[in-house]
């Protein structure tokens, strides 16, 4: 492929929709001269509608993905040395709040077609610790909930859904982040609605709602009868600059996911039929939105698997992650160091810990998560693609698939 062809970029307005909708409302709120939402109108208004665009009956604003899901988890207040079920595919920003509400993030292995924990493999590590399940719906698949929910469900246990990546996909027709009891998004530039950094929790039980209301807010009960500050909290607010363009964007998001959607379908079919190459395995029930494409390669077809495969595409001017994050979320030197609270280890470490085997995560207790590493490319799409950038995409895979077969 000698001529390359530049492709929408989600980090510029090549690939971002924004316009004249953000501005106008932008403008509105500079006018009004209030930044701040304690006494704004428009984060308010955007938390009415984006609960009701989800089905919930509650959502709350917060500064970034990471903040959602720290008031998720705060939610369910755990005590120190709690655990967390969840994914060791996934951005730091889901496990670091875990460890910061002083709980210890257990990981569930994941299927490598998916990416995602199932009820098969969170289910061995639920105990009389275990304050929380929380999955992730990774590149806007869908786990497959409802094993997982009946699971949790007989255990006792809140199942928070991390939904940062997965805006407007559904499992059997329900919005996820509406499904479990609490859901997390993210406004981040590369998602498909951004305001550059921000997040949402959503949920349906007013206590959680309350809880978090305050844990974005420095634990003050604004609007009751004697307010204080109830308990250990940061501030999280989002500004109604941000809210503005949040409202814009949320406008413009059944728009911008059809055309994801279609272009990820006709990228699909574009390359069905390559040897060593699959497009992303949609979660049955489900209706993926694509935050990424990400593709399977299989080494045994294709010489120099996954980091050979992305290498190629990259000089054909397509840009792509081999293997995603690189390693396991529990290889990263926060957890396999206890590198958190100056050298005291904490939550792995302290008083709390007494009469229980230390915290270790063995690579053997993963196969899977290290086969879905090992065989993903991830390839960019966003709402700005067309079908020439798909077919250019499409003819790049089928030229690195034949270069490299072995």
């Amino acid at each position: 492929m000698s001529d390359k062809m530049q492709l929408p970029n989600d980090q510029n307005n090549t690939g971002r929709s924004m316009g004249e909708e953000e501005l106008a409302l932008l403008r509105e709120v500079l006018d009004s001269g209030h930044l701040n939402c304690t006494g704004g109108t428009v984060v308010r208004e955007f938390e009415r509608r984006f609960a009701e665009a989800v089905g919930t009956a509650h959502c709350r604003t917060v500064t970034s993905g990471t903040a959602a899901c720290h008031a998720a988890i705060a939610a369910v207040d755990p005590e120190p040395g709690d655990e967390i079920v969840t994914t060791p595919i996934t951005d730091m920003g889901a496990i670091v709040p875990i460890i910061y509400q002083t709980a210890i993030p257990v990981f569930a292995d994941v299927d490598p077609e998916t990416y995602n924990v199932t009820a098969e493999t969170i289910a061995p590590h639920i105990n009389r610790r275990t304050k929380a399940v929380m999955v992730t719906h990774l590149f806007g698949n869908p786990c497959d909930m409802d094993p997982i929910l009946a699971l949790c469900q007989a255990k006792g246990v809140p199942v928070i859904e991390d939904a940062a990546q997965a805006y407007g996909a559904t499992y059997k027709g329900k919005n996820v982040g509406g499904i479990g009891e609490i859901g997390a998004f993210s406004l981040q530039q590369g998602k498909q609605m951004t305001t550059g950094e921000g997040g949402m929790v959503v949920t349906d039980d007013p206590r959680h709602e309350r809880r978090m209301r305050l844990f974005i807010d420095k634990a003050w009960g604004y609007g009751d009868p004697a307010p204080d500050h109830y308990f250990l909290a940061p501030n999280y607010r989002m500004t109604e600059l941000q809210g503005a363009v949040a409202t814009a964007q949320l406008g413009k998001l059944p728009g911008m996911l059809e055309q994801r959607t279609a272009m990820a379908a006709r990228l699909a079919e574009a390359i069905k039929g390559i040897d060593g190459v699959s497009a992303p395995k949609i979660t049955e029930g489900a209706t993926h939105t694509y935050w990424k494409f990400a593709l399977r390669i299989d080494d045994s077809v294709i010489s120099g698997g996954s980091d050979a495969f992305s290498a190629r595409m990259k000089e054909a001017g397509v840009w792509s992650a081999p293997r995603y994050i690189r390693k396991p979320a529990f290889e990263c030197q926060v957890l396999k160091e206890k590198r958190t609270f100056g050298a005291s280890g904490f939550p792995f470490v302290g008083p709390h810990m007494a009469g229980r085997h230390p915290i270790s995560y063995k690579p053997e207790d993963y196969p899977g998560t290290y086969e879905a590493l090992r065989g993903v490319v991830v390839l960019p799409i966003n709402e700005k693609y067309q079908p020439e950038h798909v077919d250019y995409v499409a003819d790049a895979i089928k030229t690195s698939a034949a270069d490299l077969k072995r």
